[in-house]
């Protein structure tokens, strides 16, 4: 995968320096591992068809770090009883998702013979992105009163920012199977001397919220289910950019995360 290190080093420079600021004060930590189903809305097949929500879904694996405000890692007691301290978390991760794209809906329908049909059914792609980030998560329970088993299930929302690195492929059995030929690929993409197949990769921004809970499991760890989803501020993640009039909204998906949190102070 392609990555731009010296933007990404700059983004987890920034996360390690907050992570990092908020330790000083002694708040402890918090580790995961999260993984589960991707289902990626973009340029490929039809927007809001079940088939292309349904066939389009791929992987994503990630690891993730919290900050707990309420509780201190310095001295094994809890912190300052505050609204904030005992609501929220702040999220740090690293993650990786892949989806394998293709092309569903009326326009490729058995019942459509024409070559423009069958260059579509010809070409696939790929969508491989790499993920630093942070989110701040909300609990509507108190965090004190989850951990001392008060209650087995503490649902959160988050909001938060991630830079991604992407690097999608394309491909086509069409033609010559060269996917830059125009020839190759759907005629009115190429309408007006347009470019719709973008493959070089690139860095982008993404804004990321999600909702879900967590269950507790034992005095030091946790099981999580958490629903993201994640917009893209480009539309060149899946390597394809047709122009068309259809083409309303930049790349995004949803995320179904399962994870296990494990206490380490």
């Amino acid at each position: 995968m392609t990555l731009n290190f010296k933007q990404l080093t700059i983004a987890l420079l920034f996360i390690f320096s907050v992570t990092n600021g908020f330790s000083q004060l002694g708040f402890s930590h918090e580790v995961g591992v999260i993984a589960g189903p991707v289902a990626f809305q973009s340029d490929f097949g039809v927007r809001h068809d079940f088939e292309t929500n349904a066939g389009n879904t791929g992987i994503g694996v990630g690891i993730v770090h919290y900050i707990n405000f309420a509780y201190r890692a310095d001295c094994n007691c809890y912190s300052t009883d505050t609204y904030f301290n005992d609501h929220f978390k702040l999220r740090s991760e690293i993650s990786w998702n892949k989806t394998k794209l293709n092309h569903f809906g009326k326009w490729v329908d058995p019942s459509r013979t024409g070559q423009n049909a069958e260059r579509l059914r010809r070409h696939s792609g790929e969508a491989n992105n790499f993920d630093v980030g942070m989110q701040l998560e909300y609990f509507p329970l108190s965090i004190r009163s989850f951990q001392a088993f008060s209650y087995s299930f503490a649902p959160f929302i988050s909001l938060g920012a991630h830079f991604t690195s992407y690097n999608p492929k394309a491909e086509t059995t069409y033609g010559d199977g060269n996917i830059i030929n125009h020839f190759n690929i759907y005629q009115p993409w190429v309408a007006g001397g347009r470019e719709p197949i973008t493959i070089e990769g690139g860095t982008t921004w993404s804004v990321v919220g999600s909702i879900g809970t967590r269950y507790k499991l034992t005095a030091l760890s946790d099981l999580m289910l958490d629903l993201r989803w994640q917009y893209y501020f480009n539309n060149e993640i899946d390597g394809l950019d047709h122009h068309l009039a259809s083409n309303k909204a930049n790349d995004w998906l949803v995320w179904l995360n399962f994870g296990y949190i494990y206490y380490l102070d």
